[in-house]
């Protein structure tokens, strides 16, 4: 057993949907989350620079002593693929634990995936799919304006813009009848409600973030690393860019206020 801390690290606020689910799955776990606010969105980078970003936000997480590195983004589990071969502790990304959520939900076999630009470039849960079933047909859409939108707030199910994003983007998805989408990027759970209006209650979403934090409690169980206190686990909060901002929407994303507990650290030292 081990009461050294999980790892978390994303672009920017998505990783604090996984955060969410690892708190409701694992409620005794302690988290750090790294949020790289200042260098966010990662989907519009180049390859290189998303697997530089990758190490140095994993980098800094292991700084803290944690005993499980979790990328909780699309982005760099699609790209920053070797990532893991570098950290002495385990680690795992989103792709494989939601591509076999979602093969496991298709009925039509027909599954769609939205993500960033890089994600949907990389193709990595299609080749993750087509693996666990060659007979699954996958439908791709980048959503780039997705992540802005969450982050600015606009995502109720009354908001125009939010609206007429999620129309504009899965038109294609809704012609195409997929009954399976996963929402590949950690933001996009928090736009659930608009996608699920617009595709229908017939169409199932695949949350990355939950998948993810349901595959992290089977590894940790695996390894004997779970923590055995009965005391509600702590979280600790780092940003690189300003704390204001993101302690407002961390309380949206969360569903509980953070206060003050969160800190600016200088990426680049790491």
């Amino acid at each position: 057993m081990s009461n050294q801390p999980i790892g978390v690290f994303d672009s920017g606020l998505g990783g604090l949907t996984a955060v969410k689910q690892l708190r409701e799955i694992m409620p005794h776990e302690n988290i750090i989350y790294f949020g790289d606010t200042g260098r966010v969105p990662y989907g519009n980078r180049s390859v290189e620079t998303i697997k530089r970003y990758a190490s140095q936000d994993a980098r800094f997480l292991l700084s803290k002593n944690v005993k499980m590195v979790i990328a909780a983004c699309g982005t760099v589990s699609s790209t920053a693929t070797e990532l893991g071969e570098e950290l002495p502790v385990p680690y795992i990304n989103v792709i494989a634990p939601t591509a076999k959520a979602a093969v496991e939900a298709t009925k039509n076999g027909r599954i769609g995936v939205i993500g960033t630009r890089a994600t949907i470039s990389a193709g990595a849960y299609k080749k993750e799919i087509e693996k666990l079933d060659a007979g699954i047909r996958v439908f791709q859409k980048d959503c780039p304006l997705f992540v802005p939108i969450v982050e600015e707030g606009f995502f109720g199910t009354d908001d125009p813009i939010a609206s007429l994003t999620v129309e504009r983007y899965l038109g294609i998805l809704k012609e195409q009848k997929v009954d399976t989408i996963i929402l590949g990027c950690t933001h996009y759970p928090i736009l659930k409600p608009v996608i699920g209006e617009y595709v229908g209650p017939d169409v199932k979403l695949i949350d990355s973030g939950k998948e993810t934090a349901r595959f992290a409690a089977s590894i940790l169980a695996e390894k004997s690393l779970l923590n055995d206190s009965e005391q509600p686990g702590e979280c600790g909060f780092f940003v690189s860019d300003r704390t204001e901002s993101f302690s407002r929407i961390a309380t949206i994303f969360l569903r509980s206020n953070i206060g003050e507990n969160v800190s600016r650290v200088d990426i680049h030292n790491y």
